[in-house]
């Protein structure tokens, strides 16, 4: 929190002051506060200031673990060489401090223990590492980072933090590995009833000795956590362009009025739609006057196109082809298959495996041809991290096998591995951003599968976010660097529903590794999923105001602007698609099209007038 914050002072405490003394007066004062509460905080032996959030992450498992970030933030000794100093064992747990061949030092705790969790067979298959003190802030969230190896084989480790009230809270987990080191990043949100003395430890189900090394845990202010999404939104989406007016003999001409028009936003927000988006014009005004994305939530699905088989229809899935095709919104490809065993049609389940294999054949060769070239995107084999219906029936390699078919037949859409619980839950093991990344690897490394086209699909269902944790696993799949998107987001109904959207949707617009949002919030005239944006008529529910208001904030700038006396003008600009007119007093105007996007800024622009 920064200095300012803790005043209970802002910058609008400036700018709400009626006249210029009044200003100067004020600035004054609140330096002479700041001053005093920095020299209070020094006296009480620390300092305070704003830390910058650190998107560092790694997907390698390395020989020796990088540095703590932060420095470790509130941890000490965060690399333990100074033995096992701040830090704890529970009782019966067995740890020390082990050393590699390159010097590093790292703590090793030792064997299963059964105390901690009770009689049983399952506690007594549990392990836990050392664990250290921490004070902890309500309001707060905490960035959490650490690098995790285990003793033989590879485990599931999860982070978690106890709460002064006792509560456990997982701020993330790994599938750690013998033999290297690999980094789990995550975090945690400490509210007001979580205020005073928690622990940080990591835990195991299954009886291998963990190694800890690398621990950081680094607290935000609400509104630090905020202001740093706010920056990293501006750096990623928009962009300062410069625009110079020209007249006919090619001098800049100055006091030139430049009128802006967004045509189309760079950033690709979108939504599910149903096929009662046909036959319903006030539905299809909504829709598409707000979205440049749509995904059929399950009208492009095997059991809706070929529900008896050999039966085959697409009028449906055509023509709602054909109306996003009409304003000029993308398609999403959702899906050409579904690995879960009870979302097969019921003719498929009994089948043998080469009656599976011609039908899936006859399939994926009748979805994938006829839509090739008209959707950006094909959600491949859906939710195949949680379910492996086709992997039981053929087979290991029945996944990058599938994408290696779907991407032989369209070039030029982007294959996405769609998962869910890999930001919403980090307490699901199955789909952590480690199986992830492993599941997509085994993908990439098939044979042929090198000049695939493959995207991150994350399905983002919440209850409610752990918003540290969604930034933790946002920054450790960037580093795959394969387009990322958010694909099916929505919040179960609550009374935070509009709040905990917000969050999502703020962290994903601000992240620079995500390139897109899809929302799963399909209009059902008989109700929605999980979260309808609007009711019956048409009118926006609080959900879809919020979004309306996101959709316009992130395209604002400004209107027009005046060219300087060297011709020249700055605008800056969400990215995107722009008519730009010039108008100059001797009545010379001309209108030119242009688009902003990331490389924007690094030239001049020039308009012939």
């Amino acid at each position: 929190m920064s200095l300012l914050h803790r005043s209970g002072l802002s910058p609008t405490h400036l700018v709400g002051t009626s006249n210029c003394k009044e200003r100067v007066a004020m600035r004054d004062f609140v330096e002479k506060l700041a001053l005093s509460l920095l020299w209070i905080s020094l006296f009480q032996g620390c300092t305070v200031q704003s830390v910058e959030y650190d998107h560092t992450a790694s997907i390698e498992c390395l020989r020796d673990p990088m540095k703590p970030l932060y420095k470790g933030g509130i941890i000490q000794n965060s690399e333990f060489n100074n033995g096992l100093m701040g830090w704890s064992t529970y009782r019966n747990i067995k740890a020390g401090v082990g050393k590699s061949a390159s010097g590093n030092r790292f703590a090793v705790v030792q064997g299963a223990i059964s105390s901690l969790f009770g009689a049983g067979d399952a506690a007594a298959s549990q392990s836990h590492s050392v664990y250290q003190k921490v004070q902890m802030q309500g309001d707060t969230h905490y960035s959490l980072s650490a690098w995790l190896q285990v003793s033989a084989g590879t485990a599931h480790v999860r982070a978690v933090v106890k709460a002064p009230n006792g509560e456990n809270i997982t701020a993330g987990g790994i599938d750690a590995q013998s033999g290297c080191w690999t980094m789990l990043k995550g975090g945690m949100t400490a509210h007001t009833y979580h205020s005073g003395q928690g622990e940080v430890f990591f835990q195991s189900d299954t009886p291998v000795d963990i190694w800890v090394d690398s621990v950081s845990l680094q607290p935000f202010s609400f509104d630090e956590w905020d202001a740093h999404a706010r920056r990293s939104a501006d750096k990623a989406r928009r962009s300062m362009v410069k625009v110079v007016a020209r007249g006919p003999d090619g001098q800049p001409m100055a006091n030139t009025n430049v009128s802006i028009q967004l045509l189309r936003t760079g950033f690709p927000f979108g939504n599910t739609m149903t096929k009662e988006i046909i036959s319903n014009p006030a539905y299809e005004k909504w829709f598409f006057s707000r979205f440049t994305v749509a995904t059929m939530e399950n009208e492009m699905k095997w059991y809706s196109t070929e529900w008896n088989q050999n039966q085959e229809d697409y009028k449906i899935p055509d023509d709602m082809l054909k109306m996003a095709q009409k304003y000029g919104v993308k398609v999403r490809g959702h899906n050409v298959f579904w690995d879960d065993q009870n979302s097969q049609i019921k003719w498929v389940r009994p089948m043998g495996v080469d009656q599976l294999k011609a039908a899936m054949q006859k399939r994926l060769k009748s979805v994938v041809s006829r839509y090739a070239g008209k959707v950006i995107h094909w959600d491949v084999l859906n939710e195949n991290l949680h379910f492996n219906f086709f992997e039981t029936k053929l087979g290991p390699n029945a996944s990058p096998m599938i994408y290696q078919q779907v991407g032989q037949i369209d070039h030029n859409a982007i294959l996405f591995m769609n998962e869910f619980n890999t930001l919403e839950q980090p307490m699901d093991p199955n789909g952590t951003p480690t199986k992830y990344i492993a599941k997509m690897k085994l993908i990439q490394g098939y044979p042929g599968n090198g000049g695939l086209k493959l995207g991150v699909g994350l399905e983002s269902h919440f209850s409610t976010p752990n918003i540290p944790y969604v930034r933790g696993a946002l920054d450790t799949l960037a580093q795959l660097k394969l387009p990322m998107w958010m694909t099916e987001v929505d919040v179960v109904k609550g009374p935070n529903q509009v709040k905990y959207l917000e969050q999502v949707l703020r962290e994903g617009y601000a992240h620079p590794g995500v390139q897109g949002i899809v929302m799963w919030a399909a209009w059902h005239a008989n109700g929605c999923y999980v979260m309808c944006l609007t009711d019956n008529s048409f009118k926006n529910l609080p959900v879809g105001a919020l979004v309306d208001k996101l959709i316009a904030e992130w395209k604002t700038h400004a209107t027009s602007a005046t060219t300087d006396a060297n011709g020249l003008v700055e605008l800056d600009l969400a990215h995107g698609d722009y008519k730009l007119t010039v108008n100059h007093p001797s009545s010379l105007a001309a209108s030119h099209t242009i688009t902003v996007d990331a490389a924007s800024s690094e030239h001049t622009i020039s308009l012939k007038v």
